[in-house]
């Protein structure tokens, strides 16, 4: 088995994102409870294992997740726009009474697991209550992003979930959308340039091409209604 410090995701210009590593990777399905929220990931289908392979990022490829060359056809601007800047450097911290919280805006992907309850924010500040912290914790270690990490106040640490190196290509049906590319287990991220990304235990990469904080997501494939079953984008 290949060790994890072969694993990468390396960011080619204007084409796609180049897998190495033998990284494994399925569908992962964001599913909802009777009231719509966002509660849980349902497993989907696994890919074929691969020791490398190339994943779309412009969102034009007819054999979406992987890279068809359609990028060369559309004139794909994939320029990387994110800050090169640290987690905690880009992060809100909101300081509870039994737990903090850091909140990276930038990295929102939009999979709303943290709208359960009084919200993920509220429940921090109220934190002092088991429930409630019990519930922020759930839901900051289920955003895919990393956007939301909790803190143990006792020991300053995070509160991470525990994953091995893989991929994730999130389906998102409550929004009638495909999601981005989540990367699980410290998987390390190149740029085109060269320059390796903070490597981060919850990564997702756009994959519709639209996001304005490329390479990672920002949630815009909800906005255009990106659809990996489509050969074409939809457009509002």
């Amino acid at each position: 088995m290949a060790k994890k410090k072969n694993f990468k995701v390396t960011v080619t210009k204007n084409g796609p994102y180049i897998v190495s590593g033998a990284l494994p990777m399925a569908k992962e399905i964001i599913a909802i409870d009777r009231d719509g929220n966002a509660v849980r990931w349902g497993r989907g289908e696994s890919f074929p294992k691969q020791e490398n392979y190339a994943l779309c990022r412009c969102g034009h490829s007819a054999n979406k997740p992987y890279c068809t060359g359609m990028h060369s056809e559309v004139g794909f601007n994939g320029t990387e726009t994110a800050s090169r800047k640290k987690y905690l450097e880009q992060a809100e911290r909101i300081n509870g009474p039994k737990m903090d919280l850091t909140d990276a805006m930038a990295f929102c992907a939009a999979a709303r697991f943290c709208d359960k309850g009084a919200g993920v924010w509220r429940l921090t500040d109220e934190s002092d209550d088991t429930k409630s912290k019990k519930l922020a914790i759930d839901e900051s270690c289920k955003c895919p992003s990393g956007r939301l990490v909790a803190w143990d106040k006792k020991t300053g640490k995070p509160i991470e979930p525990k994953f091995k190196p893989s991929i994730s290509i999130v389906e998102d049906p409550q929004a009638w959308v495909s999601g981005p590319i989540w990367l699980k287990g410290g998987v390390p991220v190149e740029s085109a340039d060269g320059k390796v990304y903070e490597v981060r235990n919850r990564v997702t990469l756009c994959r519709c091409g639209q996001s304005g904080n490329k390479p990672f997501c920002d949630g815009t494939h909800i906005q255009i209604g990106f659809d990996d079953r489509d050969k074409r984008l939809k457009r509002k």
